[in-house]
């Protein structure tokens, strides 16, 4: 047995005693992580909680096998979760020609920790190499650009890169808009599955 100082969060901690395998014995492999979907949202409305539900739903296709999808609302979703995930959906509604506030403090408390670029001047700056896929569903009653342009200009400093077109829904949800909701959930686990 040696002694072995270890940093925990940073800190030196006491010594441990770890000790070496014994000769000829092989250690058990880490069983493997399961791809994750993270599932950020604000579903303030019926309307909305429509749209997500759909979404949620064709993430747990049955064609899709090994997917974990973890759904979170956008005030509880912490950085630790995007850290996590292999890929990302996102849902808000359009307010005031913007993202939900919620979905922005979601934003606000991950950004840095996720990898978020900057500019000089402290704005977005555009990210390079972006990996993990993300998809972004947005509702308005009147229109869903201005809601649609916030996201995206804030996604595009994370390292992530757009995988399916934004379903955009005006006014009541129908059932075209709910299949397109499914099929979104269903495109992002399956390119996630892929990548696992």
């Amino acid at each position: 047995m040696t002694g072995t100082r270890v940093r925990h969060e940073g800190r030196p901690c006491a010594a441990v005693s770890v000790s070496a395998p014994e000769p000829g014995r092989r250690l058990a492999p880490m069983p493997a992580r399961s791809p994750r979907l993270l599932v950020v949202h604000h579903s303030p409305t019926e309307t909305v909680r429509a749209l997500t539900d759909a979404v949620v739903a064709g993430a747990h296709d049955d064609a899709i096998e090994g997917v974990e999808v973890v759904v979170r609302p956008a005030l509880e979703a912490t950085a630790d979760d995007v850290l996590a995930a292999d890929g990302y959906l996102l849902g808000t509604p359009a307010n005031f020609g913007y993202m939900s506030g919620a979905l922005k403090h979601f934003f606000d408390t991950i950004f840095l920790t996720a990898g978020g670029a900057l500019s000089d001047d402290g704005t977005a700056a555009q990210a390079t190499g972006g990996k993990k896929p993300f998809g972004l569903w947005v509702h308005g009653r009147y229109d869903t650009t201005g809601a649609t342009r916030s996201v995206l200009s804030i996604v595009s400093a994370l390292s992530w890169r757009q995988a399916a077109p934004v379903l955009e829904v005006l006014g009541d949800v129908d059932r075209a808009a709910l299949d397109a909701a499914y099929d979104l959930g269903g495109t992002l686990a399956a390119l996630v599955q892929e990548a696992g």
